[in-house]
């Protein structure tokens, strides 16, 4: 004992000391000086306001405004890669802006693009409606010159082979009352009793249903002709090209021309006229083209000057994006802040490393200068019986294997740091898994190439996965140099083998060699110096060779980090000078813990060195079922089946050690406190 009390504290292991700090901040430099203590991070504040909701603090309403000027970046942003464009990385210089400037220039960059968006949305309809009426003459006239065509050689077939009767018009077909009524298709008031036709556009996934629902209305007494466009066209609600169908109705029948120009509607069909004569259609086309090339241009100037607009904002989108989520985060913090009775200073607690003590004070006197202000920030230091927050302080290389182990469960204060020897043991422990030199050369390029390009990279915004690379290369790093050194160990590249250290071991049984590969190899000269020898790659017994090198070296290295665990919670209890753990769950875990799997990895390196053949399952397994039964084969050295007894019964005492007499002790404390306070002195 006397020994491990002159062992180091561990300071450099274990979070930072903290301490509590009261600032007593006077109005006129609050703001500064809570945005140089976030700039410093040092700094943890306390909400002193916790009894309140968000909407009963001080600078409400300028957190409401920096969540509105979050707002517009983000539509801004929006509308950028709607747009296609990429906004730059790197901010435009430009002077200096206040946060009242920047929401005036937000404003009317908003009101400036949704104007422009809400035009382009109108003239892009317009533009739709007229390419449909464009398609629809083409294609609806394609169907009336072929209906006429064959209406005038059926009519020349009536009027030589057919007597038509008196009640023809019942009995007739609608394909004959076409040719019959051809010249009064068009609808029109004077037109009530012949054939008419409603032409119009929809979309290619509707049509089907379109086209059913148009016989069932009209009981089969219509003509459905349809064509597809040639071009597909832009919605501009969603922004993409929509496939549609040109058709053309053939009906009679005021009824049914109601019926269908609702369910029309219905399928959202545009429907538009088109003249029956040829001279009249050819005149509304080249109209209709001439206002399509009017409009062509005009979207495109439109969008020029949008793009123009948008490329000019997304220079400083990054700049101003950082300035609001800064100023936001100040006036978050300024909300956890108290106003003290003369309302002219704010009072803030919170808690900050010891070291930091100097720096902190230097930014507070750098806030108090620059904001002109006739009285100074008072830092004081406070005694607290909380608990304080757990604080490591890391680097470029420390802060990600931080991260690894906070994910898992942050330390209590003062505890020693897990991520400390998490730096060798999960770069190791990966390498254990996946040692190959050929995949950890590849490995080590990729996190040299994160490493020497760091500072661009750390300037630029990255995607999810790439930002997390960056921020795991060293993590990288050090897995990749584990990885070759392993690999190395276990002779493979890429799962290939290499005599790398020299001649294998083992040769032929005979010159011929032909069946090495079934009968087995010759050992003729010593073990090879470093790692696998490469003649059991392709052998009869590559896989049980190489699976139980690896099962064994897992449970070495598994034992291991699990006594190291166990070691730490001793210098914790220790620190702590909480003797109840070291005595009621230190000593029964090591105990436990070494007393079966420490034994296991005993008799896995007994076994290595002596090259014995015994059984370590057989060992083990009736080390539990038949603890006197003689081992025979299967014994590795002298007094063994003694050893076996011994830790047996010490594993079986350790577990209600380790169980059962802490709880019940730690229930006998409480009681013993919760008596004291009812019959404290205070009481009689």
């Amino acid at each position: 004992m006397e020994y491990i009390d002159r062992l180091p504290a561990m300071d450099l292991m274990r979070s930072e000391k903290m301490m509590l700090v009261q600032l007593i901040i006077p109005v006129e430099s609050a703001h500064r000086a809570v945005s140089y203590l976030g700039e410093l991070g040092l700094l943890q504040f306390r909400d002193l306001n916790d009894d309140k909701s968000p909407f009963q603090r001080t600078f409400v309403n300028q957190v409401k405004r920096c969540a509105e000027m979050s707002r517009k970046l983000r539509f801004i942003k929006e509308q950028i890669h709607k747009a296609g464009l990429t906004p730059s990385p790197s901010p435009a210089p430009q002077p200096d802006i206040d946060l009242e400037e920047l929401e005036i220039q937000l404003e009317e960059h908003e009101h400036g693009l949704i104007e422009m968006n809400a035009n382009s949305e109108k003239l892009q309809q317009t533009y739709n409606e007229l390419l449909e009426f464009k398609m629809v003459l083409q294609k609806a006239g394609d169907f009336l010159l072929s209906t006429g065509s064959h209406v005038a050689t059926q009519e020349t077939e009536l009027a030589e082979n057919i007597h038509v009767n008196d009640d023809y018009a019942e009995t007739s077909s609608l394909l004959e009352q076409v040719g019959s009524n051809f010249q009064e298709m068009l609808p029109g008031p004077s037109n009530q009793t012949g054939v008419r036709f409603i032409s119009g556009i929809i979309c290619k996934s509707k049509v089907l249903r379109f086209e059913r629902m148009l016989f069932r209305t009209t009981r089969g007494n219509m003509l459905f002709n349809q064509a597809p466009t040639d071009d597909q066209i832009l919605d501009p609600a969603t922004n993409e090209l929509v496939e549609k169908i040109v058709f053309v109705v053939f009906f009679s029948g005021e009824q049914a021309r109601v019926k269908i120009l609702k369910i029309c509607e219905a399928f959202g069909a545009n429907c538009y006229p088109v003249a029956e004569d040829t001279i009249r259609r050819r005149q509304i086309t080249r109209e209709v083209l001439s206002h399509l090339s009017d409009l062509e241009t005009t979207l495109e100037a439109g969008l020029r000057h949008r793009d123009k607009a948008l490329i000019s904002i997304g220079f400083h989108l990054a700049k101003w994006m950082n300035m609001v989520r800064r100023e936001k985060a100040v006036y978050d913090t300024l909300n956890m802040l108290n106003f003290d009775v003369t309302k002219k200073c704010l009072v803030g607690e919170g808690w900050c490393p010891i070291f930091a003590k100097t720096k902190i004070q230097e930014a507070l006197q750098r806030a108090t200068t620059d904001s002109n202000s006739q009285v100074g920030v008072i830092f004081h230091v406070m005694h607290s019986v909380e608990s304080p927050p757990t604080y490591f302080k890391t680097n470029h290389l420390t802060n990600a294997y931080q991260e690894i182990v906070d994910a898992y469960g942050v330390a209590k204060y003062q505890e020693a740091n897990p991520a400390v020897y998490t730096i060798i043991t999960f770069p190791f422990l990966f390498a254990v898994m996946f040692g190959d030199w050929g995949h950890g050369i590849c490995l080590l390029l990729g996190a040299l190439f994160l490493i020497a390009r760091e500072k661009k990279l750390g300037s630029q915004k990255l995607g999810s996965f790439m930002e997390m690379l960056f921020g795991g290369r060293y993590v990288l790093l050090l897995m990749s140099l584990f990885s070759i050194y392993c690999g190395l160990i276990y002779n493979e590249f890429f799962s290939v083998p290499f005599h790398i250290f020299g001649n294998s071991a083992y040769r032929c049984r005979d010159t011929t060699c032909s069946d090495s590969r079934s009968v087995g190899l010759v050992k003729y000269q010593d073990t090879y110096p470093f790692g696998v020898d490469p003649s059991w790659r392709g052998s009869r017994s590559e896989l049980p060779f190489l699976n139980s090198l690896k099962m064994k070296m897992s449970i070495l290295f598994g034992i291991a980090q699990m006594n190291l665990g166990i070691i730490l919670s001793y210098f914790n209890a220790r620190y702590f000078g909480n003797s109840l753990d070291i005595k009621y769950q230190f000593v029964p875990q090591m105990i436990f813990l070494n007393s079966l799997f420490g034994y296991l990895s005993l008799l896995i390196i007994i076994k290595w060195c002596s090259g014995s053949q015994a059984d370590l399952y057989h060992v083990m397994i009736y080390m539990f079922l038949s603890p006197f039964e003689d081992l025979g084969e299967n014994k590795l050295f002298w007094g063994q089946n003694v050893l076996q007894v011994i830790l047996l019964l010490l594993a079986v005492i350790a577990v209600p050690w380790m169980l059962f007499p802490k709880p019940f002790i730690l229930k006998r404390l409480h009681t013993e406190i919760s008596r004291s306070v009812i019959h404290g002195p205070w009481n009689l």
